[in-house]
């Protein structure tokens, strides 16, 4: 009997030994997790701390910020937003909230720089939201215009000049040449040269295409024109005269092959008879009124003769000399 109580015996200090070796086990994975579980949550307190100023994180790890904080990617292409598609894209926001998140970089003032998301932040905005979810990043000057430029192409397209500009601050910002900036956003190389070419228009023109009186057509048949006398005539007639692209170039054509004056062979016009004021003022005229313009006579005395091409023309003109 005894034999037995003592195997029984040796059997029970084993079990109680095995079980005390398992809850010494099961303490410390249990420890350690809650070690690990700390550490978590300290190195979760240490980040919302080392944000910047302006922005904060909730309990799972996502960082918010008034949008009022947000201003423009310093390198955005888009200058124009429109307002109905930006008060449609508050209703949605209202109703559903931010989707995408706006990723945004520290300007290091209290603010910060939009660097994808410029159209839900103003939207946010327009919707009345204090606070949005974001996500902050840091960018080189290259990587914001080439994030910025490819988003808006992407998306929405930009008009032709801010495309245009958008790819030569590409160009000088990065070093790169046409191909490469065609490569980047997923152009053909010659779509990115003709918008290169937009920049050379006069402001007065690009304004023009940018709030859609003329086309990328009509810009590209004013920049075939040689002389920028023709140029600011052909301009006149485009708007005043509601040409087709296909008339403003055979237009321009027609000038270059002394339509308008007769011309050397080197395609200057013949000035040797005209005084030389004479033919300055006129181009000063021509430039000022975006038509033709004919000075007949000398300093002293003379007609001035005007050309408009249809009743919306000579109300613009009528509009030019009595804004004042």
């Amino acid at each position: 009997m005894a034999s037995k109580k003592g195997g029984l015996g040796r059997g029970l200090d084993a079990l109680m030994t095995e079980a005390d070796i398992e809850e010494k086990k099961t303490s410390a994975k249990i420890e350690k997790q809650t070690d690990k579980k700390t550490e978590r949550t300290e190195k979760k307190s240490s980040a919302r701390t080392s944000l910047p100023a302006g922005l904060e994180a909730d309990e799972s790890g996502t960082l918010w910020v008034d949008p009022h904080l947000l201003k423009p990617n310093p390198h955005q292409p888009r200058k124009i937003f429109n307002d109905e598609d930006l008060q449609d894209l508050a209703a949605s926001i209202k109703e559903h909230g931010i989707i995408q998140m706006p990723v945004i970089e520290d300007a290091g003032d209290g603010t910060f720089y939009i660097i994808l998301g410029e159209r839900r932040t103003r939207a946010s905005i327009i919707a009345g939201l204090s606070k949005i979810p974001v996500q902050l990043r840091k960018f080189s000057d290259e990587k914001k215009l080439e994030i910025a430029l490819i988003e808006n192409i992407q998306r929405t397209d930009l008009n032709p000049i801010e495309e245009a500009q958008a790819y030569f601050d590409l160009m000088q910002l990065g070093g790169f040449n046409q191909e490469e900036v065609a490569q980047k956003v997923g152009k053909k190389r010659s779509t990115v040269a003709n918008a290169l070419r937009l920049l050379k228009l006069p402001e007065d023109m690009q304004a023009s295409l940018v709030s859609g009186q003329i086309t990328a057509g009509h810009a590209r048949a004013l920049l075939s024109v040689i002389s920028p006398a023709d140029q600011r005539i052909l301009f006149g007639k485009i708007i005043g005269a509601s040409m087709s692209v296909r008339d403003a170039e055979a237009a321009a054509s027609e000038l270059n092959n002394g339509g308008r004056a007769a011309k050397t062979d080197s395609g200057k016009e013949k000035t040797a008879s005209r005084d030389s004021d004479i033919v300055e003022l006129e181009q000063q005229f021509i430039s000022a009124l975006g038509t033709k313009v004919t000075v007949k006579g000398n300093l002293s005395h003379g007609s001035l003769v005007i050309d408009y091409f249809s009743r919306e023309d000579l109300d613009r003109l009528y509009a030019i000399f009595t804004k004042n």
